[in-house]
């Protein structure tokens, strides 16, 4: 920019927006301010250490602001530009999907039916549920409960016998007479009852009802009245929240390979409805509460959103600055106090775990998925200018403590994702310890003689964790096998160990670098990551055995026999290891004061 010090002079100190331009007007940045001359001055104090801003900040050629006469208008002009412009470094949301209601009609014989859009129709709405499938469960079980009609009114006026549904126990029949309007009318509020999460007052009406056709010798109404409540027994037994007016959206996270899940989990009226897991467009390096500030804005400060899906509560598992001025516009749209909570305790930490499970098993569905899979694999092929078609790629990581109980792990992956069941270990021996060149040459030289013995598949691609000297020992491997076409690529990680800045070598040409948001960059990322934890969890286990092992045979008192005795009682050293002192003086030949001792030494020294 031109004269940014006599810009920055100039803005005003209130709240507002900016938007940040490049060279040729696009906008790639929109940002709120409380103080918008702090904020916008703030880019070019020359302290900024993030990699993400200083990247933007050298695309920056003009900044425009608007002036709001509040934060919340601040919070909601973001929204409305993002949206509108789709900044390339702002964190965005994609989801242009409205959410189903369930919806009782007004009508003499209500009807239970799944409604979309604005509610404009008369009648009582329940939800939002995260999805049609999740409405149409709930439906169905309403019906079976509650025998209340889904036809359309028209179907409904003509009807002059009963339908399929009345046959088979899901409907009473109304549009023909077979239920009195107030017997009908009582079953619709207990129907509602159940959608505003008070199933216990809905029980205790249907035991009454049972008692009293009980003893009216009416058996057959008091068996159904019975079948009703076991159903609703059932139906609370599998509820995970345990409140009775729980109103809050929980939003669990999770990260892996550049790509970010958001797991929106729904709980209306003390009641699980689902879950939807969203998977938002996140700039290289943007930081945990950036991202949960953006989607929160976007996703419920949407211009026009249904201020009735509005929650009493937002779950996040981490603190947001800006937290106060959203909780301010949110209540503004809602119309109603409306709360970000940050629980590290008692059962709404229970519920944010529940989302974050369940966002990590999203977003690992997602990166898993064969269509997926094939795109990143085709992208990969590109970029390494492998030919054909790849069908295979091993990968190899060496973990250790400080050359302690060294590991390698070798992982493989085809075009449908991991093949688990090929994965493989290798405990390093007869090396010098921290020596990971030596290291890889013996894991590879073992696998590798391994799978020429056996005739077995060669990969098209191996990978090995490292610079151009693990490069050269695997080279030199294959070349003494007499192994040829394998693409031979090592992946060393880039400054500051961060992720999308790895170098890729191969023998012969300069390191390369891979653009953050390349498709193949992400599967290798996703590959080397695999060997990683597959390679420091054998570790972990090798060294916690071999110390526990060596402190077992060290402790006065425990010889060989004993040692032995102490394995076959609890089936192995783990067993040892995890046994309670008063388990360990159960072991025959082993007394009081001795089994203090063992468990003192291994508690002692256990990691």
């Amino acid at each position: 920019m031109r004269d940014i010090k006599s810009f920055l002079a100039n803005l005003p100190s209130g709240p507002g927006v900016y938007q940040m331009l490049d060279d040729k007007g696009g906008v790639i940045y929109v940002g709120k301010a409380k103080h918008l001359k702090k904020r916008v001055s703030s880019y070019f104090s020359g302290q900024v250490k993030d990699l993400k801003t200083l990247s933007l900040i050298k695309h920056i050629k003009n900044i425009t602001v608007t002036i709001t006469q509040t934060e919340t208008e601040a919070v909601l002009l973001e929204c409305n530009l993002i949206k509108k412009y789709r900044p390339r470094y702002n964190v965005l949301l994609r989801d242009d999907k409205s959410y189903p209601y369930i919806i009782i009609t007004n009508h003499p014989y209500p009807r239970i039916d799944i409604y979309r859009g604005q509610r404009k129709k008369n009648g009582l709405y329940f939800g939002p549920y995260p999805s049609s499938l999740a409405v149409r469960e709930a439906i169905n079980l309403l019906q079976k409960l509650f025998l209340l009609r889904t036809c359309e009114d028209s179907v409904y006026q003509g009807r002059s016998r009963p339908c399929l549904l009345h046959q088979i126990g899901r409907c009473a029949g109304p549009c023909v007479g077979l239920v009195s309007k107030e017997d009908y009318a009582q079953n619709v509020r207990l129907a509602i009852l159940f959608l505003e999460g008070k199933s216990d007052d809905v029980i205790t009406a249907l035991q009454t009802k049972m008692e009293v056709a009980a003893n009216e010798l009416n058996y057959e109404l008091a068996s159904h009245y019975r079948d009703q409540i076991a159903r609703l027994r059932q139906l609370q037994a599998r509820q995970y929240v345990d409140v009775a007016k729980g109103q809050a959206d929980v939003i669990g996270f999770a990260e892996y390979s550049n790509m970010v899940c958001l797991q929106l989990v729904f709980i209306r009226n003390g009641q699980v409805l689902g879950s939807r897991a969203h998977f938002p467009a996140v700039p290289l390096h943007s930081d945990k509460g950036e991202i949960l500030s953006a989607f929160i804005s976007q996703y419920y400060l949407e211009r026009y959103t249904d201020s009735h899906r509005m929650p009493q509560q937002i779950l996040l598992d981490t603190s947001l600055q800006d937290s106060d001025v959203l909780q301010k516009s949110l209540s503004e749209q809602a119309g109603r106090k409306v709360t970000l909570l940050h629980p590290k305790r008692g059962e709404k930490a229970k519920w944010l775990e529940m989302a974050n499970v369940n966002a990590r098993q999203s977003l690992a569905a997602t990166l898993l998925c064969s269509a997926n899979m094939q795109k990143r694999m085709h992208a990969l092929q590109v970029a390494l200018d492998v030919k054909p078609k790849i069908e295979r790629i091993e990968c190899f990581d060496i973990s250790h403590s400080m050359g302690e109980a060294t590991v390698a792990s070798c992982v493989v992956f085809n075009q449908n994702g991991p093949l688990k069941q090929d994965y493989r270990r290798f405990n390093i021996t007869d090396v010098t310890p921290g020596d990971d060149v030596a290291a890889i040459h013996q894991a590879i030289l073992r696998r590798f003689k391994r799978l020429q013995s056996e005739h077995a598949a060669l990969p098209d691609i191996l990978f090995i964790d490292g610079g151009r000297t693990q490069l050269a020992a695997a080279e030199r491997v294959l070349a003494e096998l007499g192994i040829s076409g394998i693409k031979l690529v090592g992946v060393s990680k880039g400054p500051g160990r961060k992720a999308g800045f790895e170098s890729l070598h191969e023998t012969g040409r300069p390191a390369r670098h891979l653009p953050a948001d390349s498709l193949a960059l992400h599967l290798i990322q996703q590959i080397r990551d695999e060997a990683h934890r597959f390679a420091i969890t054998g570790h972990r286990q090798r060294r916690d055995k071999t110390r526990r092992q060596s402190m077992l045979e060290s402790i006065p008192g425990i010889g060989a026999k004993r040692r032995r005795d102490l394995l076959r009682y609890f089936g192995g050293i783990q067993g040892v290891a995890h046994a309670s002192l008063d388990e360990l003086r159960k072991v025959p030949g082993i007394s009081d004061s001795l089994a203090e001792k063992i468990f003192a030494a291994l508690h002692d020294n256990t990691i």
